[in-house]
């Protein structure tokens, strides 16, 4: 299975694909750029009625991560050293769009950077990430093929 196929099958992906309800949209080879779209479920949100920011982190995470493993043609993923993020706005429950960039990526580290919208393009949150470049692992390899 091609990567990209890997990234549009919930089955096939990463567990925490369902959890997110993230959906690998496109990649802008010129631009290192991903897009994702997110569905934000009720159990996401805080009684304040938003995403908790932990979990905000993990959508930005996760649209950061696929522009470095899209970027590299699949062999490749960012373990995280920092992520720093930005609340903007209150995040509710529903559609949500991703966009990650590869800022620079070298043999020792990639820096990443994401946003996170509302359908409208308002911006909701961003963030940057400092990460280790490393061999992405198969569905074998973790236990999970």
């Amino acid at each position: 299975m091609d990567w990209k196929d890997q990234f549009a099958s919930d089955s096939d992906g990463s567990p925490h694909t369902a959890l997110l309800g993230s959906e690998f949209v496109s990649f802008d080879e010129g631009t290192q750029s991903a897009t994702m779209r997110f569905t934000v479920k009720r159990e996401m949100c805080t009684w304040r009625g938003g995403v908790q920011g932990g979990l905000v982190a993990g959508y930005l995470d996760d649209v950061m991560g696929y522009a470095y493993v899209a970027a590299t043609g699949g062999e490749m993923a960012p373990l995280n050293l920092e992520l720093s993020m930005t609340l903007i706005r209150l995040i509710p429950e529903g559609p949500l769009i991703g966009k990650g960039r590869v800022v620079k990526a070298g043999r020792r580290v990639v820096f990443l950077e994401g946003e996170l919208l509302a359908e409208d393009g308002t911006i909701m949150a961003r963030a940057t990430s400092t990460a280790l470049p490393t061999p992405r692992p198969t569905p074998n390899e973790t236990g999970m093929g």
